[in-house]
């Protein structure tokens, strides 16, 4: 019989394991004392990286302390760090450390998620977690929902939903609608779904970037004339580009009248419903058919956690339960709750913990006032562009967003200008921002919900741009 040590059953002492794992924690809270010190140029090329760590399979061990030097040097210091308080570009990811030792919780402990039989105690606090979003956002005692990996995998499961329930599978001649806005996750799932291009019509927004009811009845009138199947509208929540929120009382009652199916995509905004503000934009939220909500964003949750609720529960069940034989053993009584059977994840961790646990050992009135530091700050910066001569504001602040574009004195092309500004920037590493594209004019675009972010952290910001802004158009 052949010697087998501890190192070839993957195991450590528990000497060796304490030791590991405080220098780990010591470089997770290094990095979170220190994150705003860390510039935000842009990080090594493809052919430095390569030189760096490609490698051969290691066949044989090295020590920990190495790996972890090489883990700092080479992998970690070429991450844009997006809880950055100066990470202001997409949508930020300022996460908190309960949440992190959740993570490693969850890790630590393995508990299988998919069956109540495996992990009762796991299943109950994902229960209790969605049904604390479902209160949040107004939905009935009948809605639930499930934990998924972010918005687009949300967005994914609850189209699917929406087809079988709307549609039963039957997609032929099928049509949805949505803003010119709307985020591409929607293509993505519809086409993985099956559906055809011209199936999803996208209509022109409004002035505000919101979704245009008129237009959008024209459209299902003219499809139904046609002999087409209106089944589904997307509504936005807080779009990606501007933080526009569409006329969602509105859109309810169209759909209502019209027999179709309304999802929200509240990925970005939906967590605003915890302020009095987020709750005047967001009228009409708890009337959605199905929803998608991304906490690892202004919940301020580590990567990955998005959510998906359903106005039935049994949607999500009746939609995505398959019961092969290996299962019959763990089929469970019926008030037990397989998540397996609501998703399409059989195998599945548990992403619940940091969510749960942040929410317990902060309080909601934390996670509150957080996000409305996040919309007063982008109203805040509007404040100070509108103040400052050459800037331009094109979409007022809305759920910490914020987009803007500095037209000085240039007789040029403001575009060009704007796109040298950022560029700039990019090479400056004080801040991050990106910009985007509104009716052919190249936005700058802050969004800023990192309660971490300070005034001075947005003044910075707003002086450095300015100044690249008058240098370049002199140039």
């Amino acid at each position: 019989m052949t010697h087998h040590s501890s190192s070839d059953a993957l195991q450590m002492s528990s000497e060796e394991m304490r030791t590991l794992g405080y220098q780990i924690v010591d470089m997770i809270v290094d990095h979170f004392e220190h994150v705003e010190d860390i510039s935000l140029a842009t990080r090594a090329d493809r052919r430095t990286l390569e030189q760096r760590l490609r490698e051969p399979l290691p066949e044989e061990g090295s020590p920990v302390e190495q790996v972890l030097e090489q883990l700092q040097r080479d992998v970690f210091a070429n991450v844009v760090p997006l809880d950055h308080p100066r990470f202001f570009a997409f949508i930020p990811g300022p996460n908190n450390f309960v949440s992190v030792m959740a993570d490693a919780l969850t890790s630590g402990f393995n508990a299988f998620a998919g069956t109540w039989r495996l992990a009762p105690g796991t299943a109950q606090v994902e229960l209790v977690t969605i049904d604390w979003l479902r209160q949040l956002c107004g939905l009935p005692e009948t809605a639930g929902g499930l934990f998924v990996g972010g918005g687009s995998l949300a967005t994914l499961t609850a189209l699917a939903t929406a087809r079988h329930i709307k549609l039963a599978d039957n997609i032929q001649d099928a049509v949805v609608y949505c803003s010119d806005q709307t985020h591409s996750a929607s293509d993505r799932a519809l086409k993985l779904l099956g559906f055809a291009p011209q199936q999803l019509r996208r209509l022109p927004s409004d002035a505000s970037f919101r979704l245009s009811t008129d237009a959008l009845i024209r459209a299902i009138e003219e499809d139904r004339a046609a002999g087409k199947r209106p089944f589904c509208v997307i509504g936005n929540a807080g779009t990606t580009n501007t933080g526009a929120v569409d006329p969602l009382a509105i859109m309810v009652d169209i759909c209502r009248a019209q027999d179709l199916w309304l999802h929200i995509d509240a990925a970005h905004g939906g967590a605003a419903i915890l302020t009095e503000q987020g709750q005047c934009l967001l009228q009409g939220l708890e009337l959605a058919d199905s929803l998608a909500l991304d906490p690892h964003k202004w919940l301020f949750q580590p990567y990955e956690i998005g959510c998906v609720l359903t106005r039935q529960s049994r949607w999500l069940y009746e939609t995505f339960s398959v019961l092969p034989e290996i299962l019959k053993d763990v089929a469970g009584r019926e008030e037990e709750v397989n998540f397996r059977d609501y998703g399409i994840q059989l195998t599945r961790s548990t992403r619940t913990l940091k969510l749960w646990m942040s929410l317990k050992v902060f309080g909601l009135a934390a996670f509150r006032h957080a996000i409305e530091r996040g919309i007063a700050l982008a109203e805040y910066a509007e404040t100070l562009l509108r103040q400052s001569p050459g800037w331009e504001v094109l979409t007022p602040a809305q759920l910490g967003i914020v987009t803007f574009r500095y037209v000085g004195r240039s007789q040029g092309d403001v575009n060009a200008l704007n796109q040298r500004i950022l560029d700039a920037m990019f090479a400056d590493g004080f801040a991050f921002l990106t910009s985007t594209l509104l009716r052919g004019q190249t936005a700058l675009r802050l969004c800023i919900i990192n309660p971490r972010t300070t005034e001075a952290d947005i003044q910075g910001t707003l002086q450095r741009l300015t100044q690249f802004g008058e240098s370049l158009s002199d140039s």
